[in-house]
Protein backbone atom coordinates (compact mmCIF):
# COMPACT_ATOMS: atom_id res chain seq x y z
CA UNK A 1 0.00 0.00 0.00
CA UNK A 2 2.64 2.37 0.69
CA UNK A 3 3.67 2.05 -2.84
CA UNK A 4 0.29 2.86 -4.20
CA UNK A 5 -1.42 5.61 -1.76
CA UNK A 6 -5.43 5.85 -1.98
CA UNK A 7 -5.37 1.98 -2.83
CA UNK A 8 -6.97 0.11 0.36
CA UNK A 9 -5.37 -3.16 -0.18
CA UNK A 10 -1.79 -4.47 0.36
CA UNK A 11 -0.28 -5.19 -3.70
CA UNK A 12 2.06 -7.26 -2.43
CA UNK A 13 0.81 -9.53 -0.09
CA UNK A 14 2.55 -12.70 0.52
CA UNK A 15 -1.03 -14.27 2.20
CA UNK A 16 -4.13 -15.35 1.37
CA UNK A 17 -6.78 -13.56 3.50
CA UNK A 18 -9.02 -14.50 6.52
CA UNK A 19 -12.69 -13.55 6.83
CA UNK A 20 -11.29 -11.49 10.19
CA UNK A 21 -8.99 -9.11 7.71
CA UNK A 22 -11.83 -8.85 5.10
CA UNK A 23 -14.31 -7.83 7.82
CA UNK A 24 -11.89 -6.01 10.24
CA UNK A 25 -14.17 -3.34 11.57
CA UNK A 26 -17.29 -5.76 12.17
CA UNK A 27 -15.42 -7.49 14.62
CA UNK A 28 -14.89 -4.16 16.71
CA UNK A 29 -17.56 -2.89 18.81
CA UNK A 30 -20.14 -0.91 17.28
CA UNK A 31 -18.27 -1.62 13.48
CA UNK A 32 -20.10 -2.11 10.71
CA UNK A 33 -19.47 -3.44 7.17
CA UNK A 34 -19.69 -0.24 5.44
CA UNK A 35 -16.03 0.76 7.23
CA UNK A 36 -14.47 -2.76 6.51
CA UNK A 37 -11.53 -3.47 4.16
CA UNK A 38 -13.71 -5.39 1.81
CA UNK A 39 -16.48 -2.85 1.43
CA UNK A 40 -13.64 -0.48 1.27
CA UNK A 41 -11.97 -2.40 -1.54
CA UNK A 42 -14.83 -2.71 -3.36
CA UNK A 43 -15.75 1.35 -3.32
CA UNK A 44 -12.20 1.63 -4.28
CA UNK A 45 -12.46 -1.03 -7.17
CA UNK A 46 -15.90 0.67 -8.64
CA UNK A 47 -14.30 4.37 -9.20
CA UNK A 48 -13.02 5.91 -12.57
CA UNK A 49 -10.22 3.70 -13.97
CA UNK A 50 -6.74 5.17 -14.15
CA UNK A 51 -3.46 3.85 -15.07
CA UNK A 52 -2.00 3.72 -10.94
CA UNK A 53 -5.35 2.26 -9.97
CA UNK A 54 -5.20 -0.56 -13.00
CA UNK A 55 -1.75 -1.33 -11.89
CA UNK A 56 -1.91 -1.98 -8.35
CA UNK A 57 -5.41 -4.13 -9.33
CA UNK A 58 -2.89 -6.29 -11.27
CA UNK A 59 -0.12 -6.05 -8.97
CA UNK A 60 -2.83 -7.57 -5.90
CA UNK A 61 -3.88 -10.06 -8.44
CA UNK A 62 -1.09 -11.59 -9.12
CA UNK A 63 0.38 -11.64 -5.51
CA UNK A 64 -3.24 -13.32 -4.56
CA UNK A 65 -1.64 -15.77 -7.32
CA UNK A 66 1.39 -16.17 -5.72
CA UNK A 67 -0.15 -17.05 -2.21
CA UNK A 68 -2.57 -19.32 -3.51
CA UNK A 69 -0.37 -21.41 -5.48
CA UNK A 70 1.68 -21.80 -2.17
CA UNK A 71 -1.11 -22.34 0.11
CA UNK A 72 -2.35 -25.09 -2.15
CA UNK A 73 0.58 -27.16 -2.25
CA UNK A 74 0.21 -30.72 -0.47
CA UNK A 75 -3.76 -30.37 -0.72
CA UNK A 76 -5.96 -31.68 -3.32
CA UNK A 77 -8.99 -29.42 -3.73
CA UNK A 78 -12.73 -30.69 -4.55
CA UNK A 79 -14.81 -27.63 -5.71
CA UNK A 80 -18.37 -27.32 -4.69
CA UNK A 81 -20.27 -24.87 -7.41
CA UNK A 82 -23.72 -23.54 -6.89
CA UNK A 83 -26.59 -20.59 -6.63
CA UNK A 84 -25.88 -17.66 -4.59
CA UNK A 85 -29.18 -16.70 -3.71
CA UNK A 86 -30.26 -19.92 -1.54
CA UNK A 87 -30.39 -18.32 1.67
CA UNK A 88 -29.81 -19.83 5.17
CA UNK A 89 -32.41 -22.13 6.66
CA UNK A 90 -33.63 -22.87 3.04
CA UNK A 91 -33.28 -27.38 2.30
CA UNK A 92 -30.59 -26.84 -0.58
CA UNK A 93 -28.79 -24.93 1.80
CA UNK A 94 -28.90 -27.64 4.39
CA UNK A 95 -28.09 -30.20 1.71
CA UNK A 96 -24.90 -28.01 0.45
CA UNK A 97 -23.71 -27.79 3.63
CA UNK A 98 -23.87 -31.75 4.10
CA UNK A 99 -22.26 -31.97 0.74
CA UNK A 100 -19.37 -29.76 2.20
CA UNK A 101 -19.04 -31.91 5.40
CA UNK A 102 -18.94 -35.19 3.56
CA UNK A 103 -16.47 -33.82 0.64
CA UNK A 104 -14.24 -32.17 3.74
CA UNK A 105 -13.77 -35.81 4.90
CA UNK A 106 -11.42 -36.75 2.41
CA UNK A 107 -10.35 -33.19 0.42
CA UNK A 108 -9.89 -29.47 0.94
CA UNK A 109 -13.64 -28.24 -0.47
CA UNK A 110 -12.99 -25.12 -2.35
CA UNK A 111 -16.04 -22.41 -3.26
CA UNK A 112 -16.78 -18.93 -5.46
CA UNK A 113 -16.64 -17.90 -2.21
CA UNK A 114 -19.44 -15.72 -2.06
CA UNK A 115 -23.22 -16.49 -0.77
CA UNK A 116 -25.96 -19.11 -0.62
CA UNK A 117 -24.75 -22.26 -1.65
CA UNK A 118 -20.86 -21.47 -1.58
CA UNK A 119 -21.42 -20.22 2.00
CA UNK A 120 -23.27 -23.88 3.03
CA UNK A 121 -20.30 -25.69 1.39
CA UNK A 122 -17.66 -23.96 2.92
CA UNK A 123 -19.74 -23.88 6.20
CA UNK A 124 -19.88 -27.78 6.04
CA UNK A 125 -16.24 -27.98 5.07
CA UNK A 126 -15.33 -26.95 8.49
CA UNK A 127 -17.57 -29.03 10.22
CA UNK A 128 -16.08 -32.45 8.45
CA UNK A 129 -14.25 -33.48 11.73
CA UNK A 130 -17.69 -33.27 13.91
CA UNK A 131 -20.50 -33.42 11.51
CA UNK A 132 -22.57 -33.85 14.88
CA UNK A 133 -22.47 -30.48 15.32
CA UNK A 134 -23.44 -28.75 12.11
CA UNK A 135 -27.28 -29.17 12.68
CA UNK A 136 -26.79 -26.25 15.75
CA UNK A 137 -24.60 -24.54 13.67
CA UNK A 138 -27.35 -24.34 10.54
CA UNK A 139 -29.58 -23.28 13.28
CA UNK A 140 -28.16 -20.63 14.29
CA UNK A 141 -27.58 -18.98 10.68
CA UNK A 142 -31.15 -19.72 10.39
CA UNK A 143 -32.10 -16.66 12.32
CA UNK A 144 -29.79 -14.45 9.73
CA UNK A 145 -31.42 -16.02 6.24
CA UNK A 146 -29.67 -13.32 4.32
CA UNK A 147 -27.41 -10.16 3.91
CA UNK A 148 -30.55 -8.14 2.39
CA UNK A 149 -31.30 -6.00 4.37
CA UNK A 150 -28.38 -6.23 6.36
CA UNK A 151 -24.97 -7.49 5.78
CA UNK A 152 -24.01 -6.66 9.61
CA UNK A 153 -26.26 -8.73 10.80
CA UNK A 154 -25.32 -11.69 8.23
CA UNK A 155 -21.58 -11.51 9.22
CA UNK A 156 -21.73 -11.36 13.20
CA UNK A 157 -24.52 -14.15 12.71
CA UNK A 158 -21.95 -16.20 10.81
CA UNK A 159 -18.82 -15.52 13.21
CA UNK A 160 -20.90 -15.79 16.30
CA UNK A 161 -21.59 -19.77 15.21
CA UNK A 162 -17.14 -19.76 14.40
CA UNK A 163 -16.91 -18.54 17.91
CA UNK A 164 -19.52 -21.62 19.39
CA UNK A 165 -18.19 -24.48 17.03
CA UNK A 166 -14.43 -22.97 16.75
CA UNK A 167 -12.66 -25.41 13.77
CA UNK A 168 -9.88 -24.83 11.76
CA UNK A 169 -9.94 -27.44 9.01
CA UNK A 170 -9.47 -26.20 5.61
CA UNK A 171 -11.50 -24.45 3.57
CA UNK A 172 -10.65 -22.51 0.54
CA UNK A 173 -13.20 -19.32 -0.97
CA UNK A 174 -11.92 -17.79 -4.50
CA UNK A 175 -14.43 -14.83 -4.03
CA UNK A 176 -14.44 -11.69 -6.72
CA UNK A 177 -14.88 -7.37 -5.84
CA UNK A 178 -16.33 -7.68 -9.55
CA UNK A 179 -19.66 -8.93 -7.77
CA UNK A 180 -18.88 -6.97 -4.29
CA UNK A 181 -22.51 -6.31 -3.48
CA UNK A 182 -22.17 -9.92 -2.68
CA UNK A 183 -20.29 -10.52 0.61
CA UNK A 184 -17.76 -13.00 1.25
CA UNK A 185 -18.85 -15.85 3.57
CA UNK A 186 -16.60 -16.18 6.95
CA UNK A 187 -16.56 -19.73 6.36
CA UNK A 188 -13.40 -20.47 4.28
CA UNK A 189 -10.48 -20.21 6.31
CA UNK A 190 -8.36 -19.09 3.38
CA UNK A 191 -9.82 -16.55 0.87
CA UNK A 192 -8.28 -15.87 -1.98
CA UNK A 193 -10.07 -12.46 -3.45
CA UNK A 194 -9.20 -11.15 -6.93
CA UNK A 195 -10.55 -7.88 -8.42
CA UNK A 196 -10.46 -9.87 -11.92
CA UNK A 197 -13.56 -11.93 -12.23
CA UNK A 198 -12.20 -13.60 -15.30
CA UNK A 199 -9.10 -14.22 -13.47
CA UNK A 200 -10.70 -15.73 -10.62
CA UNK A 201 -12.99 -17.80 -12.54
CA UNK A 202 -10.12 -19.38 -14.56
CA UNK A 203 -8.06 -19.82 -10.98
CA UNK A 204 -11.56 -21.28 -9.03
CA UNK A 205 -11.88 -24.37 -11.76
CA UNK A 206 -8.16 -24.87 -12.00
CA UNK A 207 -7.23 -25.57 -8.48
CA UNK A 208 -9.96 -28.29 -8.06
CA UNK A 209 -8.13 -31.14 -9.15
CA UNK A 210 -10.23 -33.73 -7.18
CA UNK A 211 -13.27 -32.43 -9.62
CA UNK A 212 -15.98 -30.13 -9.06
CA UNK A 213 -19.71 -31.18 -7.73
CA UNK A 214 -22.35 -28.38 -9.60
CA UNK A 215 -25.52 -28.26 -7.66
CA UNK A 216 -28.56 -25.97 -9.44
CA UNK A 217 -27.67 -22.67 -10.12
CA UNK A 218 -27.94 -20.09 -12.85
CA UNK A 219 -26.18 -17.82 -14.78
CA UNK A 220 -23.16 -18.21 -13.13
CA UNK A 221 -23.08 -22.18 -12.54
CA UNK A 222 -23.68 -22.72 -15.84
CA UNK A 223 -20.81 -20.45 -16.93
CA UNK A 224 -18.83 -22.62 -15.12
CA UNK A 225 -19.53 -25.59 -16.33
CA UNK A 226 -18.94 -25.21 -19.29
CA UNK A 227 -15.87 -23.20 -18.74
CA UNK A 228 -14.76 -26.39 -16.75
CA UNK A 229 -16.12 -28.73 -19.85
CA UNK A 230 -13.88 -26.75 -21.96
CA UNK A 231 -10.42 -27.33 -20.14
CA UNK A 232 -11.45 -30.78 -19.80
CA UNK A 233 -12.52 -31.37 -23.58
CA UNK A 234 -8.61 -30.14 -24.53
CA UNK A 235 -7.00 -31.83 -21.63
CA UNK A 236 -5.16 -35.01 -21.51
CA UNK A 237 -7.16 -38.19 -20.39
CA UNK A 238 -5.04 -38.09 -17.16
CA UNK A 239 -5.62 -34.30 -16.42
CA UNK A 240 -9.49 -34.98 -16.93
CA UNK A 241 -11.01 -33.94 -13.38
CA UNK A 242 -14.57 -34.86 -12.39
CA UNK A 243 -17.44 -33.16 -13.34
CA UNK A 244 -20.33 -33.97 -11.39
CA UNK A 245 -23.98 -32.71 -11.63
CA UNK A 246 -26.50 -32.83 -9.03
CA UNK A 247 -30.11 -32.98 -10.24
CA UNK A 248 -31.07 -34.89 -12.96
CA UNK A 249 -34.83 -32.49 -13.17
CA UNK A 250 -32.85 -29.71 -12.92
CA UNK A 251 -29.85 -30.21 -15.24
CA UNK A 252 -32.19 -32.17 -17.58
CA UNK A 253 -35.37 -30.11 -17.78
CA UNK A 254 -35.19 -26.67 -16.04
CA UNK A 255 -31.92 -25.54 -17.12
CA UNK A 256 -31.01 -28.12 -19.79
CA UNK A 257 -26.88 -27.93 -19.62
CA UNK A 258 -26.74 -31.71 -19.38
CA UNK A 259 -27.16 -32.96 -23.06
CA UNK A 260 -25.38 -30.38 -24.64
CA UNK A 261 -22.17 -31.65 -21.81
CA UNK A 262 -22.78 -35.02 -22.83
CA UNK A 263 -23.02 -34.41 -26.17
CA UNK A 264 -19.70 -32.21 -25.81
CA UNK A 265 -17.89 -35.08 -24.27
CA UNK A 266 -18.67 -37.49 -26.70
CA UNK A 267 -16.28 -39.41 -27.58
CA UNK A 268 -13.50 -37.51 -26.02
CA UNK A 269 -11.41 -38.69 -22.78
CA UNK A 270 -13.56 -36.35 -20.47
CA UNK A 271 -16.47 -38.37 -21.77
CA UNK A 272 -16.11 -41.02 -18.21
CA UNK A 273 -15.30 -38.52 -16.19
CA UNK A 274 -18.87 -36.59 -16.40
CA UNK A 275 -21.63 -37.41 -14.24
CA UNK A 276 -25.43 -36.77 -13.73
CA UNK A 277 -26.66 -37.74 -10.27
CA UNK A 278 -29.85 -37.08 -8.26
CA UNK A 279 -28.74 -36.52 -4.88
CA UNK A 280 -25.36 -34.93 -3.00
CA UNK A 281 -24.91 -38.53 -1.28
CA UNK A 282 -24.54 -39.59 -4.78
CA UNK A 283 -21.83 -37.27 -6.31
CA UNK A 284 -20.18 -38.02 -2.63
CA UNK A 285 -19.44 -41.75 -3.74
CA UNK A 286 -18.66 -40.67 -6.75
CA UNK A 287 -15.97 -38.51 -5.80
CA UNK A 288 -14.73 -40.38 -3.46
CA UNK A 289 -14.38 -43.66 -5.65
CA UNK A 290 -12.09 -41.90 -8.47
CA UNK A 291 -10.11 -39.59 -6.42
Amino acid sequence: MADHPGVPVDTARTSLYTAAELYDTCLEPGGTYDASLDARAYAWSRAPRTRPAALARALHDHAVDLALDSWIQGRHLVGVMGGHRIERGHPAYAEAARLGAALGAGQVVATGGGPGAMEAANLGARFAARPGDLDGALAMLAEAPSYHPSIDRWVHRAFEVLDRYPDDTDTLGIPTWHYGHEPPNVFATAIAKYFRNSTREATLLEVCDAGIVFLPGLGGTVQEIFQDACENYYATEESVAPMVLVGAAYWTEELPAWPLLRAIARGRPMEEHVHLVESVEDAVNLIVSVT
